[in-house]
């Protein structure tokens, strides 16, 4: 007979003492550690590389590190003739960490790398809360290893600043829709919002492309009744519009003589061009004062209008290697949700990263103006996420489906892999038949019932095969220096301004960096690519769309020209367009006036304003001959104020050669 001890249930536990916690595993957090090491690797190393990299962000980051003014407004030059062309939040970062370290490549360069591990960790932990550490880490691993963020991460474009932030502000808004009440959730709401309106302050409108998705996963998922949820929205709102329109309001009402001209705008106005020529003349291809028709296709010029981009043209190497699996996953996470409770967190979280990626892929290939290749980088948070959750998700569920999808999902993702391998043929040949049979081999393998360590190791396989490509394209990213407007990742990295099929014709990334502080390019002595002759600009860099987004590498004679000759003036030089300004003051360490802003097409400063500033002894050179102004073009609506100045700086000051170069010296009118 069994003892009355043994039959009487137990004492409840007394809540002094309460029982011990589960140990935690310490693998989630060595391979976290492990991660976010070799993605610090993949991100700095021989990062200095590529020197400048964007001379146009890497001139206005000077001139913020000179004055705080011009740091303020975003100016492209110390004296504060004309902003760039974006709101100044990336810019800030940037002048910051000059102002620290000095002006150079590093200290421009590593702020974008650092912020590249930040978004990784901070996606790990955003996906984690919901789906577990496994899927943290191999979201974290995907983004890592997508071609254009390994690209953004190591440039100096505004992209790097706003992916971090718009995964900050995913992690918050899972934090608010985890609490307890709406009122509960408010602080969430609030930083989710805040680190929105930076993003716009960091690229317009496009970080508002995420709000569909955040407002659904709130109303959906988030804690309390219906009416809270939605009155919870409106201070969310307001805290929006603040964190958006502050520096704007500042712009606007800041008086405009005392204040940068606003690049990018006909006006002279932030709202025009956050509306405008950055907002919806990107949707509807109405964009005053741009370059003119593109290249299409989504690479250098306008988007094609067509959701194929995605698949067809030069974005599918940045970003597409897993954006099929995440399609599949994201579907697969749907359909076995659909009957879950309503603050079911997988269905919560597939709608997260399931609507960022789908609202954001239709405005990207669906609009009219110009949307660059590498704008792909916002993409790839969200299919980084999908896959993580998703292939997680599937392989837990341990049945017939689970396995029948990961099986499609695998499968599919070899066969996208292969394709895209194959259209660089001459890159690791071999790793088209790696993917493609190592890809079906472990697709099939998903299908056969093993033991857990036999799952494992094909699980393991899958995520290998799946991140083959793009860790390939990734490092190669890597390992090649970029500069000017239009990079691209992958082994093709000739492409661009410039490059082989780029406008111009010119010489491709790899032909040579842009002027490094002491004024010459990596390539050789004066600023000459490998064995070649020195790049000049007016005539001697090519025209048309090149000229405006290839920076200026000036030789060392003209380099030493300016240098000698910016005592006693504010602006050392004038020259079209801002990549051109910005190579001339990168080299001389001097502010060198931009005509025209970076399309050479803003009405700053007018004829009658750079007359006035010559007549004062304010400019010494005008750099470029008459031809410069072919790069200015008013087909799209915009000022011919810096054609009419080149053509008159032509007519009234004589022409001197220096370094293959065409200046004009503005204190030496012609006859005098």
């Amino acid at each position: 007979m069994a003892s009355p001890t043994l039959l009487r249930p137990a004492p409840a536990p007394d809540p002094r003492f309460p029982a011990p916690a589960a140990p935690v595993p310490a693998w989630p957090r060595w391979c976290l550690l492990a991660l976010l090491a070799g993605t610090a690797v993949l991100y700095l190393w021989g990062l200095g590389a590529s020197g400048w990299a964007n001379a146009y962000y890497s001139a206005a980051a000077q001139a913020g590190a000179t004055s705080w003014r011009a740091w303020f407004f975003g100016a492209s030059d110390a004296p504060g003739l004309i902003m760039i062309d974006k709101p100044p939040a990336s810019v800030w970062v940037m002048g910051l960490s000059a102002r620290l370290f000095g002006v150079n490549a590093w200290a421009i360069l590593v702020p974008q790398a650092l912020m590249g591990v930040a978004s990784v960790g901070l996606l790990h932990a955003t996906v984690r809360r919901w789906a577990g550490p496994a899927a943290g880490l191999v979201a974290g691993l995907v983004l890592a290893l997508t071609p254009v963020a390994t690209l953004m991460f190591r440039f100096d474009n505004p992209d790097a600043l706003l992916v971090l932030l718009l995964v900050a502000a995913a992690w918050a808004l899972t934090r608010a829709v985890d609490a307890d009440t709406p009122r509960g959730a408010w602080r969430w709401l609030a930083l989710t919002a805040v680190l929105v309106g930076t993003g716009f302050l960091t690229k317009s409108l496009q970080a508002f492309l995420v709000l569909p998705a955040f407002a659904a996963v709130w109303l959906l998922a988030g804690p309390g009744r219906v009416r809270g949820r939605l009155l919870a929205l409106l201070p969310t709102a307001a805290v929006l519009a603040v964190a958006s329109g502050w520096w704007v309001a500042v712009v606007e009402l800041w008086p405009a003589s005392s204040r940068p001209y606003v690049g990018g705008s006909q006006t002279n106005s932030a709202v025009e061009l956050l509306l405008g020529y950055n907002g919806l003349g990107r949707l509807t291809g109405d964009e005053t004062g741009s370059v003119g028709p593109g290249g299409g296709g989504g690479g250098g010029g306008r988007s094609s209008g067509s959701v194929l981009q995605l698949v067809t043209g030069e974005m599918a190497s940045q970003v597409s290697w897993l954006l099929p699996a995440a399609l599949l996953l994201l579907a697969a996470l749907i359909v076995i949700t659909v009957r879950a409770p309503r603050t079911d967190r997988t269905r919560a979280a597939a709608i997260l990263w399931g609507g960022t990626l789908l609202v954001t892929a239709a405005v990207f290939t669906l609009s009219q103006g110009i949307i660059h290749s590498y704008y792909a980088v916002a993409l790839a948070p969200p299919i980084a996420a999908l896959v993580g959750i998703g292939a997680v998700t599937l392989a837990r569920r341990r049945d017939r489906l689970g396995r029948v999808l990961l099986t499609v999902t695998v499968a599919v993702t070899a066969v996208w892999s292969w394709a895209l391998l194959r259209e660089t043929p001459t890159f690791l040949p071999w790793l088209r038949a790696v993917v493609l049979v190592g890809g079906l081999v472990v697709a099939l393998g998903l299908l056969v019932r093993a033991g857990r360590v036999v799952v494992t190791a094909v699980l393991a396989g899958a995520l290998v095969v799946g991140v083959a490509g793009p860790a390939a394209s990734s490092v190669v990213t890597a390992a090649t220096t970029h500069e000017g407007a239009l990079p691209t990742a992958g082994p093709e990295s000739g492409r661009g301004p410039g490059g082989p099929g780029g406008p111009g014709g010119g010489p491709g990334r790899g032909a040579g960096g842009p002027g490094f502080p002491d004024g010459g390019a990596r390539g050789g002595p004066g600023g000459a690519p490998p064995g070649g002759a020195p790049m000049s600009d007016g005539g001697g860099r090519g025209s048309g769309m090149m000229t405006l987004l290839q920076a200026s590498r000036p030789s060392a004679a003209l380099t030493t020209l300016l240098r000698d000759g910016a005592a006693g003036h504010t602006w050392v030089a004038a020259a079209v367009g801002s990549n051109a300004a910005a190579g001339y003051q990168l080299a001389s360490g001097a502010p060198v006036m931009a005509l025209g802003g970076f399309n050479g097409t803003d009405p700053a400063p007018t004829l009658a304003q750079f007359q006035a500033y010559v007549a004062t002894g304010a400019v010494h050179w005008f750099v470029g001959d008459e031809s410069s102004a072919s790069i200015s073009t008013t087909d799209s609506g915009g000022s011919d104020d810096a054609a009419r100045i080149a053509a008159w700086v032509a007519a009234h000051y004589t022409a001197t050669t220096v370094g293959g170069t065409t200046v004009y010296d503005l204190t030496a009118p012609a006859g005098v």
